[in-house]
């Protein structure tokens, strides 16, 4: 009789004793979020008993001529994932079970003396191969359960979230986050918007909520009880998060709001200033200091007036410098001195620039300054590219009360 085959058939006289040492084996192991579900605990011995027979095969025929992995392996790895129990646990529990056929294939072999020692070498070395392979393809299908049942979870829970903010009376509790306390929203995107989120709730020592909207968006909450909440937190946050060390992440925040409604309305503020640094290509910023800029893009009529009666006029790369010199004119707090400064220019040049400004603009700056240096914020992030300069003697409209 073929060896490999007389030793099968000799490990098959002590199947029950195998099978009842890779249990004990197998149940010593035991996972930090082991599982009690009974369809597991059936799963995993019918398991067992499928990978111990898949074993002795392996050994008879060798490494070259062994079936591929048992569809039930595949299954309990999957349901391994599905109940919650971690792939290392399950890695050991299959490691343990070769060890101890190995060591019984051993000890059957030096009893019956029948198995040359090099031929006891290649079934081992078979079964490294063998069990290698086993281990691939079961890593392969518990990451591939655990990414797609952690991918459901997180749609449903965007799914709640999103009817939430809708007003829906459906039960928040599964979100696991109080909506009756305080809120710092924000909108991240980026590859790294999901850790600049977590880092931040640690960092504060905040309760998270926190969705994928869609492969790069993040929407997230930073929550506290109403009382321990400061306005002027959102400028440490900010601070901190302008320190992250993540690459290409754009991140709006909104205000602190309180309860439901104030949940509500500051992730509508981090989604309002979103639009506004993405235009502009900023990168971390918060409602605050977009306000009037995000409530104008959203006006078609505002916006469209500011550019006509503010930026027309003053289009085209022959203006360039006169729009740059009322930036700085504006940046400086309407102070000449402090602009010319800024741009590194004399004071009579800055004053000579508003001039001519004002000149084509048809009126005095000082008649319109709000309005005036809305619409060049508005220019740099919604660029009037299709905005012709105005020709000479009017062609825009003509601002209010002239």
């Amino acid at each position: 009789m073929d060896a490999r085959r007389a030793l099968v058939e000799r490990l098959r006289t002590r199947l029950p004793d195998l099978e009842a040492a890779a249990l004990a084996r197998i149940y010593s192991i035991q996972g930090p979020d082991e599982t009690s579900d009974p369809e597991y605990a059936q799963g995993l011995r019918d398991a067992l008993r499928t990978a111990l027979d898949f074993g002795l095969i392996s050994i008879e025929v060798g490494e070259d001529k062994v079936p591929g992995i048992p569809i039930a392996l595949v299954a309990q790895a999957r349901m391994a994932a599905r109940s919650g129990v971690g792939l290392d646990t399950v890695l050991r529990r299959y490691l343990a079970g070769y060890s101890l056929l190995t060591d019984f294939a051993i000890k059957e072999a030096e009893d019956a003396d029948f198995v040359d020692p090099s031929v006891l070498q290649k079934i081992l070395r078979d079964q490294a191969v063998v069990v290698d392979r086993l281990l691939e393809v079961v890593s392969a299908e518990h990451c591939r359960e655990t990414s797609e049942r952690s991918t459901s979870n997180e749609k449903r829970k965007a799914e709640r979230v999103k009817r939430l903010l809708a007003g829906e009376p459906i039960d928040p509790a599964p979100l696991n986050y109080d909506l009756g306390g305080s809120h710092i929203g924000l909108v991240a995107k980026g590859p790294a918007a999901r850790e600049l989120v977590r880092s931040l709730a640690d960092r504060f020592d905040k309760r998270l909520l926190r969705v994928r909207c869609d492969e790069m968006t993040v929407w997230g909450w930073l929550g506290a009880p109403a009382a321990e909440v400061r306005r002027d937190e959102v400028s440490e946050v900010l601070d901190v998060a302008r320190s992250f060390k993540g690459e290409d992440v754009l991140a709006a925040f909104g205000e602190v709001g309180f309860g439901s409604s104030g949940w509500r309305l500051t992730h509508r503020q981090a989604q309002a200033a979103l639009c506004v640094l993405d235009s502009g290509n900023a990168g971390i910023g918060r409602y605050r200091d977009v306000a009037l800029l995000a409530s104008i893009r959203n006006d078609d009529l505002l916006a469209a007036s500011l550019k006509s009666i503010y930026l027309a006029p003053l289009a085209g790369e022959r203006n360039a410098v006169l729009r740059e010199n009322l930036r700085a004119y504006f940046s400086a707090s309407r102070n000449v001195s402090s602009a010319a400064a800024i741009l590194g220019v004399k004071r009579h040049t800055v004053t000579k620039r508003l001039r001519i400004a004002e000149e084509k603009l048809g009126f005095t700056i000082t008649k319109f300054p709000v309005e005036m240096e809305a619409a060049l914020r508005l220019e740099q992030v919604d660029p009037p590219s299709s905005m012709a300069p105005a020709a000479s003697g009017g062609g825009h409209i003509a601002p209010p009360g002239h």
